[in-house]
């Protein structure tokens, strides 16, 4: 068998369109994610099929010409834009000589680079093992398999068995650390919870600039470049948001169209945080020609993760590439859906601000509220809040409040404390002389 490099940066890219396909892959994606990876296209190779070849995918006479490619421009990596099978990959690889790689091998790849942190190299780790767990015997000389036959059988089945038993007691190994990592990050969502700060994640395509938006906005110094999948590890960082007061902003991986299934359920504690949002901003790539398409990409990933019924903001982002100035736009109820930024130069970002202090508040509740005299506390937090317009006392020792204050918020408060959260339009009972008016 040929020797295996440790990294090939020499590259041709294969991409297949089918007639049956409605939604043919973006090729200049898949050169994207090609260079964000570390790889130098050489070539690139289209086919039209009706239907994948069971052996090369691409068929013999196509597979005869990227083989005489690989040779010319001395190739050490296949690229294909699609999903390839174990039998498929191991074919290749024998006409080629040289490493065969399709999508979810390349997106693994480039994961396997920028992860960091403990959690994320735990994630892309059992993600390319289950990966790789059918393809066990492709490229690799000790794990031939058995010939049959008297005096024929090799050790290679007995090798492949004790691969896959370490194999499989590794992937368990790593589901119990992850298991122990969501259990931790579960916990600091009670007590931010027990804090009573909403949380607000960034999500979207890849490339889209959510790192740096989460930068300008934190004053963090999170990885941000021009590339694919850049940022990987998940952040959390406070911030400060006009009349809610603190919030917590989660940075999350960014989605791409067709996100290996083996990646998504590996980071399931990374997009829990993402589930347990109180608002989703959603950033758009406001110069990508297909950025509706993003989009829908991305709300698709969204729902499969659970998200669909989160509050979600578009922020549509690079407006500095693009002959567009800062607007904020509501709907016909009056709440903000899309704000339009520039994270790079900071413009209009008072408008994204202004935009979640909108949704996080939700509702407002105003009216008149009856406090019992050993509600003292509750009084003092509605006072803290700066939700209180103005202050009487009834005859009864009762204290009466004019607030006005989110009904979440309210209600929040109120169960906090055990008292009914029930507003009326004007005091009721009978009245001290002279009312005292709130500071």
């Amino acid at each position: 068998m040929f020797e295996r490099p440790r990294s090939g940066e020499r590259a041709i890219l294969v991409h297949v369109d089918f007639t049956a396909d409605r939604d043919p892959e973006d090729l200049q994606e898949f050169s994207d994610l090609t260079t964000s990876a570390g790889a130098t296209p050489v070539a690139v190779v289209t086919a039209a099929r009706s239907a994948p070849d069971p052996k090369y995918f691409v068929g013999t006479g196509k597979a005869e010409e990227i083989r005489g490619l690989v040779v010319e421009h001395q190739v050490e990596v296949v690229l294909f834009n699609h999903t390839l099978s174990p039998s498929q990959e191991r074919n290749l690889e024998k006409l080629f000589q040289c490493r065969v790689l399709d999508r979810t091998g390349l997106i693994l790849d480039i994961f396997a680079q920028r992860a960091r942190s403990f959690e994320g190299k735990l994630q892309v780790e059992l993600a390319q093992l289950q990966h790789l767990s059918t393809r066990l015997v492709r490229g690799w000389s000790h794990l031939e398999r058995q010939k049959g036959g008297i005096g024929l059988r090799g050790p290679g089945e007995t090798q492949l068995e004790t691969d896959r038993r370490l194999l499989g007691a590794r992937i368990k190994q790593l589901h119990r650390r992850l298991d122990k990592v969501q259990r931790q990050r579960a916990q600091g969502r009670r007590a931010r919870t027990r804090a009573e700060l909403p949380t607000v994640s960034l999500v979207g395509y890849t490339n889209a600039g959510k790192s740096t938006l989460f930068n300008t906005l934190t004053g963090a110094e999170v990885y941000a470049a021009d590339q694919l999948f850049a940022t990987l590890d998940p952040t959390l960082r406070r911030l400060d948001i006009d009349e809610v007061g603190p919030v917590i902003l989660a940075d999350t991986v960014g989605f791409v169209r067709h996100l290996p299934h083996d990646l998504v359920a590996a980071f399931r504690a990374t997009l829990e945080e993402t589930r347990e949002a109180d608002l989703l901003l959603h950033v758009v790539d406001a110069s990508d020609p297909e950025r509706v398409e993003r989009i829908g990409q991305v709300n698709q990933v969204l729902q499969e993760v659970g998200t669909e019924d989160i509050p979600q903001l578009l922020v549509y982002n690079k407006l500095d590439q693009i002959n567009e100035s800062p607007r904020l736009e509501r709907d016909a109820d009056g709440r903000p859906t899309r704000v339009w930024v520039s994270a790079l130069t900071g413009a209009g970002l008072n408008l994204l601000n202004l935009a979640i202090s909108d949704l996080l508040k939700g509702p407002i509740a105003r009216g008149w509220l009856c406090l019992p005299a050993a509600a003292g506390k509750l009084r003092s937090e509605l006072f803290r809040l700066g939700a209180v317009r103005m202050e009487q006392y009834d005859r009864l020792g009762r204290c009466w409040l004019e607030v006005a204050l989110p009904q979440v918020e309210l209600e929040r408060q109120c169960a906090r404390m055990g008292v009914e959260c029930r507003l009326s339009i004007t005091p009721e009972g009978d009245f001290l002389a002279g009312a005292a008016q709130a500071p």
